[in-house]
């Protein structure tokens, strides 16, 4: 899953925690769309030394 190896990525790299991880295939009524899974993250405490502002869609 694309999902999953994303977040795993930015957890790696210490830039975000992980707040809330759900996976559900109760209540699907439409096989084809596939299982759901929803994954929330938070910014770590680090995020904003490793990640430089963006002011106007520019770095500074």
């Amino acid at each position: 899953m694309m999902v999953v190896t994303i977040s795993e990525n930015l957890k790696n790299t210490g830039l975000t925690t992980d707040k809330k991880v759900l996976t559900s295939t109760v209540g699907m009524k439409d096989e084809a769309k596939g299982k759901m899974i929803e994954i929330v993250l938070g910014k770590s405490d680090k995020f904003d030394s490793l990640v430089p502002p963006v002011t106007n869609g520019k770095t500074p």
